[in-house]
């Protein structure tokens, strides 16, 4: 992770991708008992058809757990402010996710840059919106 300073940003300055590798169902079942969340969606196949899906697919916070380890990897943790996501469709296996971020607004005063986050499949497909809030020393 490298020193970043708000004078070094503006407004459409990229973050560096993190792109997370292909999803599978031990990630899942690693998660699932990381996370505690068990819910069979996510890791039982015969479930998961029943329920009309063609197969399990991601929890919704793994996709926001990638964001937050991209913007880790940019700031430390302490500097992030506000994090949040809104979920747009579903991360299947097999899905390589490569979470992204931009700069939108800097407060001089506050000496803080808001960034746009999103989660996009290989095809490009949008999975996770989002935004942090994020605070830089001068």
């Amino acid at each position: 992770m490298q020193s970043i300073r708000l004078n070094d940003l503006a407004v459409g300055s990229a973050l560096p991708p993190f792109v997370a590798a292909p999803l599978t169902r031990l990630t899942l079942a690693l998660y699932a008992g990381a996370s505690g969340d068990h819910n069979p969606i996510h890791v039982d196949l015969d479930f998961a058809r029943r329920a009309g899906m063609p197969d399990v697919f991601a929890h919704g916070m793994l996709s926001m757990a990638y964001l937050g380890r991209l913007l880790t990897n940019w700031v430390p943790q302490q500097a992030i402010r506000e994090f949040s996501v809104r979920f747009a469709a579903i991360t299947h296996v097999g899905d390589a996710i490569t979470c992204s971020g931009v700069v939108t607004e800097r407060d001089e005063t506050a000496r803080t840059v808001k960034v746009a986050l999103t989660t996009r499949d290989a095809h490009g497909e949008i999975k996770l919106s989002g935004e942090a809030l994020i605070a830089l020393d001068a």
